[in-house]
């Protein structure tokens, strides 16, 4: 079987940060299996265990989007984790349009062994404002479950609605994906008076991903990867080098990691880990060589989402990189020329042997180097030179 992602590229950044957060079980709140999502992502539970054993990791597991409906895949999710129960979770998906019919196959779902149910307003197209989201809530209250939210852009109101359900359904535990982007300019104002909301880390954007670690409470902050958008292994070094830049200490962070999730599943109290850090200046100044660096590898990156050719932003970045061996940035710089030539050769495998969003995953990583300069870096047995006249770009 061909690798699936791009993790043993990753290992000496991944050992790293497994070093220094000791007691670190990660449990990553947001995979996926399915074969039928329009977006042409597949993943087979086999695949996702896979990648969850790369990092010695526990997974919550939900199926993709489904066009024909959920009861199906709920139960082959349902089936994967009485097969690995050590190693997954199963939540449920429903869609909140169909009505009652969402709220009989989430209590069917929960009544045969999910802990959790996942909702996507904007695959399903559906409001927040629908009574099946509220009547969904209620169940998650009596049940004492979370709720996972997709939280990405082009859902009018999500951050509202959800506060309103929170204080409204103390009992439920509600989950919003990728950082809460689209709402979290406003909503970490709102967080330390919702405690049983919290995001979740699947998002690939260093900026995005310092901003939840200085602004939210860190005890509503949950570990997560997008699987197969994302791998377990790239997320524990893009989420928790962030978390450790923004100032966190490593017991704040190895509860983000695995611990509090867990509390969250079982329906226990959360811990209180302590208020957001705030923007500390001396981990928020960004140096401007370094800043080049992150700033050309974030169009590498959409670039490469869509299908694209990044091959002009790398070879950017490289150049940015070369700030002469006597830089106090030299050792960081190698090690992102490291991981540029690691891109190169593995976007220069056949395609039936690698995938797209891996190769986002070594640049993501790469990234989260640049803007991450106060945390450790791993001792490599070699790597590039970071001057001008050894950086083929």
């Amino acid at each position: 079987m061909p690798r699936l992602a791009a993790d043993h590229l990753l290992a000496p950044w991944f050992s790293r940060l497994r070093e220094e957060l000791v007691g670190l079980e990660l449990l990553d709140v947001h995979t996926h299996v399915g074969a039928n999502d329009p977006d042409g992502f597949k993943q087979t539970p086999e695949e996702l265990l896979e990648r969850l054993r790369a990092a010695d990791a526990h997974g919550v597991v939900f199926p993709m989007h489904e066009p024909d409906g959920y009861p199906a895949a709920n139960d082959a999710v349902l089936a994967a984790a009485a097969r690995a129960p050590v190693e997954l979770t199963a939540f449920c998906r429903v869609d909140p349009g169909t009505g009652e019919a969402a709220v009989a196959e989430a209590e069917r779902a929960l009544d045969a062994g999910a802990r959790g149910i996942k909702l996507h307003p904007r695959a399903e197209g559906f409001a927040m404002t629908v009574p099946a989201v509220r009547d969904l809530a209620a169940l998650a209250d009596a049940r004492r479950c979370p709720i996972l939210l997709h939280a990405g852009r082009g859902i009018p109101a999500l951050g509202r609605a959800t506060l309103g359900l929170a204080a409204a359904h103390p009992g439920a535990r509600f989950i919003l994906a990728h950082a809460g982007i689209s709402d979290l300019a406003w909503l970490w104002r709102e967080l330390p008076a919702h405690p049983n909301v919290f995001l979740d880390t699947s998002w690939w954007s260093p900026a995005d991903l310092l901003a939840v670690f200085a602004y939210v409470p860190p005890g509503q902050v949950l570990f997560a990867s997008d699987s197969p958008y994302g791998s377990t292994v790239q997320a524990t070094v893009l989420v928790l080098r962030c978390a450790l830049q923004a100032g966190l200490s490593a017991e704040q962070v190895v509860e983000i990691g695995g611990g509090q999730a867990r509390r969250v599943l079982a329906g226990e109290a959360v811990r209180d880990l302590g208020p957001a850090p705030g923007v500390q200046p001396e981990r928020f100044v960004v140096d401007p060589l370094l800043d080049r660096v992150a700033v050309n590898l974030t169009c590498a990156v959409a670039r490469l989402a869509p299908g694209g050719d990044a091959a002009e932003p790398v070879a950017l970045a490289r150049l940015a990189c070369a700030v002469g061996s006597d830089s106090p940035h030299a050792e960081l710089c190698a090690q992102v020329l490291e991981l540029l030539d690691r891109f190169d050769a593995h976007a220069a495998r056949p395609d039936h042997e690698r995938l797209r969003f891996s190769e986002i995953g070594i640049i993501t990583v790469a990234l989260a180097l640049a803007r991450t300069p106060a945390v450790a870096l791993p001792e490599l047995d070699s790597h590039p030179v970071p001057e001008r006249r050894r950086i083929g770009a």
